[in-house]
């Protein structure tokens, strides 16, 4: 596991990193050849607290070991080059990088859906309901933005309530307010 902490203009933003069997399920389905491993994000979010977004990656995922990385190489480095991008205005960078994140076949689902939302765009948990394909399912499509433990990278922030209220965001409001305002379409 490799991690590294950036300063953006919302806060501290860490990322971490792990090294995973390819094809090993999740938003980066790609397969692979047996025994071959491909980096991928497991977790990111508004703090410096690495072992709270290690609680936040699903037990069969959770690595063991940490080195945390002044001078990230591989993925940690793209993941951290795709952060400055998108503060830089590239809102689409975080979405070119490989996660995987763990959970049951409609969450896991849920996901793969939720880094199909553009930059820009806002949904209501009813209408992600609806793009999962169950529209009744609007309880389980906040559930899963809520155990979303890559965000910016599965842009969770995007979802708004179905009043079109911000809704709640673990990393406080005033960080969901930034990024849906530096990603609105210019007047």
């Amino acid at each position: 596991m490799k991690t590294t902490t950036l300063i953006t203009p919302d806060g501290p933003f860490s990322v971490v990193v792990a090294a995973v069997p390819a094809g090993d399920g999740g938003p980066a389905r790609d397969g692979g050849p047996a025994g071959e491993t491909r980096e991928q994000v497991l977790a990111a979010g508004w703090t410096n607290d690495v072992d709270a977004l290690l609680a936040l990656v699903h037990p069969t995922l959770r690595p063991s070991g940490d080195v945390r990385d002044t001078n990230p190489t591989g993925l940690l480095a793209e993941a951290a080059d795709a952060v400055r991008a998108y503060y830089d205005g590239d809102h689409g960078a975080p979405g070119r990088i490989p996660v995987l994140q763990a959970s049951g076949p409609y969450r896991t689902h849920a996901w793969d859906v939720l880094r199909e939302v553009k930059a820009g765009e806002r949904l209501t948990y009813s209408e992600y309901a609806v793009r999962t394909g169950r529209p009744a399912a609007v309880r389980a499509a906040a559930g899963a933005c809520a155990m979303n433990a890559a965000a910016l990278f599965v842009p969770c922030h995007r979802i708004l309530r179905t009043d079109g209220t911000l809704g709640g965001f673990r990393y406080g409001l005033p960080i969901k307010e930034s990024l849906l305002a530096r990603e609105a379409p210019a007047a």
